[in-house]
């Protein structure tokens, strides 16, 4: 069993920057993806952004340049690093974690980030 702590979110006014970050806790595998969605309200959850333990990315258009997604494998920790926000990236964001070898996702409970002036 895995579980997944974010911290991060809040109200920010647009171009401004927040760090979202999300803890792991349990046992881990090597091929564990972990990343993060938003679900905007009146909208589905979509992929943020994604990362493997080697460090490969994946991320959403709307964010590349603006987003960078990271993880430090020693803490079991993923972090999202957002700048230039947008009122458009007002959601609630989930840490997601995607254990590939039983196809299983886990998911936090979510953080929300405002973009407001």
């Amino acid at each position: 069993q895995v579980q997944l702590v974010e911290s991060g979110g809040g109200l920010v006014q647009p171009g401004g920057s927040l760090r979202l970050s999300c803890a792991a806790s349990g046992i881990m595998f090597r091929n564990d993806v972990m990343g993060w969605y938003r679900q905007a309200p009146g909208k589905q959850r979509e992929l943020v952004a994604d990362i493997t333990t080697s460090g490969m990315t994946n991320s959403a258009d709307s964010v590349k340049g603006r987003f960078t997604i990271s993880r430090d494998n020693t803490k079991n920790t993923v972090y999202l690093q957002m700048n230039s926000l947008k009122p458009d990236d007002t959601a609630i964001y989930y840490c997601n974690l995607w254990r590939v070898i039983t196809s299983v996702n886990y998911w936090g409970k979510g953080t929300l980030v405002t973009v407001s002036s």
